[in-house]
């Protein structure tokens, strides 16, 4: 027992060595005494606020938000080095200072609220100061605790918006004082107190506390123990569980890279002790970890940002990506199955998989608050009040076991990680905000969506083309929420003025957005997978790619034949389309991997691949085209045979 006790303590230590590595929202410093003290003390202020206002109902935008601001932020200064890797105890004059002012700056909306709103953008040159400041805080908050990416992609935001009167073609506009471009950024609810902030400080902190409360009530481990029970046996169980555990965890967690290393420490030494590659290891946790901010129902909490974009409620949001989702994981389970095939792979010893219906009976009542969550959704209900009910459910039925019975300490434990996860995001949303408040300032949205439309001669195809370059480059390294406001923002009304439904273009950018994760040459939930794995990153992202390879296909027929996102669809077109698009992804995966009823050659993967696009088209005649060329196909391999 102790020395399982030390292997796990050696486990949770290297995890965080690697998650210090990569992800930059993980590089924190280790605080002791009262800095502890105050760190403990301010997050619980802040989860309490939080719930508080869930309970009560939301503050005045304005108030609500930049409270949420100034707690993030003040955590941000107190825990985040100004240098990656410079991870002390010591918090410093600099950082302490920047903590206290973003106290003092945030309260300026509380303090001033009635004030601000009678001068009605009669704007002071008190409120040009604190509007720098403010801007200033977030962007450095941004940059410690998410990195450059984003950073960069706020910075370039606000002098776009001061030297567009000399950028030359359709970015050109007239240009911004500096005076009107910070007082905008600030106080107005269009820059760092948008919508992006918005949402994060009443429905997404909540599923991050949702997510703290699942984890220490083990009902994480659960879904663990669960997908081993369903995969476990199967020919190369270890991939597949990896894809099943990251599916279910990955939409809750904001974050590719923290599902990459959570699970991929569990499943990653698994596979390879089964005979999979290292780099095939990496590349099948960081596809199945990144398909998880795709997987509906909190899709990393875009659905929600999402629904606020579009004007579309929750609920339907969550059913238009419920089957691109489903294709997606189909895609990369049918790689992991192939690939196990033509290995020769078998599943895990039977001692070391639970029994399925023995571990649902002990154990099922812990999927409870995921379906607690669906129910209140579909009762209607706000996201926020089933986030409420989420942590509500997770804290009653983990008291059923002896393991996950919460104590007032573990209760404490939550609410002081559910803050601490709130950090990043909502720092990353407030410099997204800057995005979107410098789009609204200057156009640039439509001055996109115009000038790729020009660029591709009104073709959609050469337009969802483009845009999907222009959304794989802003998703690198961004996290997922910053990662949609930036890509939707930029890129999908390029897409929407060629007559794509708007459901279908925000799910189109956001696909190849999230993608970018896994996408050579920055995929950083590759390197998260490689560094647990000894892969080579390159290697591992050229895998990763191939395994993901639904992700940049299915958006291309969404588009093209909206019934897959359920626009304009009978309930009674899924029997047909379903199938079809099942049996389409089998063929694509096929002749991706080369292997069909054994190892085929390149004709065969052609006309296997093409098939299986003409089967998610949802069209009668493709279906035909795709069916008949499997048939062919089929023959030509049992003839061989």
């Amino acid at each position: 027992m102790t020395n399982e006790i030390i292997k796990t303590e050696e486990s949770k230590e290297e995890i965080g060595k690697i998650l210090s590595k990569i992800d930059r929202e993980s590089s924190v410093r280790d605080v002791s005494g009262w800095w502890k003290k105050i760190v403990f003390f301010v997050s619980i202020c802040f989860s309490c606020f939080q719930l508080y206002t869930a309970i009560f109902g939301s503050l005045a935008p304005q108030i609500q938000r930049s409270v949420h601001l100034g707690f993030a932020l003040t955590l941000a200064y107190i825990l985040y080095p100004a240098r990656k890797g410079k991870t002390g105890t010591n918090v410093g004059a600099i950082s302490a200072a920047l903590a206290l002012l973003s106290v003092c700056v945030i309260s300026y909306w509380s303090i001033f609220y009635l004030d601000i709103i009678q001068r009605a953008g009669e704007m002071t040159q008190t409120d040009l100061v604190i509007s720098i400041i403010a801007v200033i805080l977030v962007l450095e908050a941004t940059r410690r605790t998410c990195g450059l990416p984003v950073f960069i992609i706020g910075i370039v935001a606000l002098l776009y918006c001061y030297f567009g009167n000399v950028i030359p073609g359709f970015f050109n506009h007239r240009g911004f004082s500096l005076h009107r471009i910070f007082t905008y950024m600030y106080l107005s609810t269009e820059g760092l107190l948008g919508i992006p902030i918005g949402v994060v400080s009443t429905f997404v902190f909540l599923f991050l506390l949702f997510g703290a409360f699942l984890s220490k009530t083990g009902i994480s481990t659960f879904f663990n123990d669960f997908a081993n029970a369903i995969c476990g046996r199967t020919i190369g169980g270890p991939a597949k569980v990896a894809v099943v555990s990251s599916a279910l965890q990955g939409t809750i967690s904001g974050s590719s890279i923290a599902n990459v290393v959570a699970s991929g420490s569990f499943t990653i030494p698994a596979m390879k002790k089964t005979g999979y590659s290292p780099e095939f290891s990496a590349a099948v946790e960081a596809s199945a970890s990144t398909g998880g901010q795709l997987m509906p129902p909190v899709m990393g909490a875009a659905a929600f940002l999402m629904a606020e974009f579009t004007g579309i409620s929750y609920g339907k949001v969550a059913l238009a990506a419920a089957i691109p989702a489903a294709l997606y994981f189909l895609g990369v389970f049918l790689s992991v199955h192939i690939e196990a095939k033509k290995l020769g792979l078998k599943g895990l010893p039977e001692n070391e998989i639970p029994v399925l219906m023995t571990l649902l009976k002990k154990r099922g009542i812990l999927f409870a608050p995921i379906f607690v969550i669906v129910i209140v959704l579909y009762l209607g209900y706000t996201p926020m009040r089933a986030g409420l009910f989420g942590i509500l459910s997770s804290i009653v039925v983990g008291g059923f076991f002896k393991d996950g019975r919460m104590k007032p300490g573990d209760i404490f434990e939550c609410l002081e990680n559910g803050a601490r996860l709130a950090i990043g995001v909502a720092a990353v949303s407030a410099t997204a905000g800057i995005v979107v408040g410098t789009i609204a300032l200057t156009g640039l949205g439509l001055k996109m969506a115009n000038g790729l439309v020009e660029i591709a001669g009104g073709n959609l195809y050469f337009t969802m083309v483009l845009t999907m370059i222009s959304s794989l480059i802003l998703g690198m390294g961004v996290p997922t929420t910053a990662n949609y406001v930036i890509t939707s923002t930029i890129c999908s009304m390029s897409l929407i003025q060629l007559g794509v439904p708007v459901i279908a273009a925000h799910l189109f950018v956001f696909y190849f957005g999230i993608i970018a994760d896994i996408t050579p040459p920055v995929c950083s939930a590759v390197f998260a997978g490689s560094a647990i794995a000894h892969a080579n990153p390159m290697k591992a992202g050229v895998t990763a790619t191939k395994l993901a390879i639904g992700a940049f296909i299915i958006p291309y027929m969404f588009v093209v034949s909206p019934e897959l996102v359920l626009v304009d669809v009978h309930i009674f077109d899924l029997f047909w389309i379903l199938p079809g698009a099942v049996l389409g992804m089998f063929c694509v995966s096929s002749g991706i991997q080369g292997w069909f009823l054994g190892k085929i050659g390149f004709l065969s993967r052609i006309l296997l691949t093409v098939s299986g696009l003409l089967l998610i088209d949802p069209g009668f005649y493709t279906d035909i085209f795709g069916g008949s060329i499997i048939l062919i196909v089929f023959l030509i391999r049992k003839l061989k045979h």
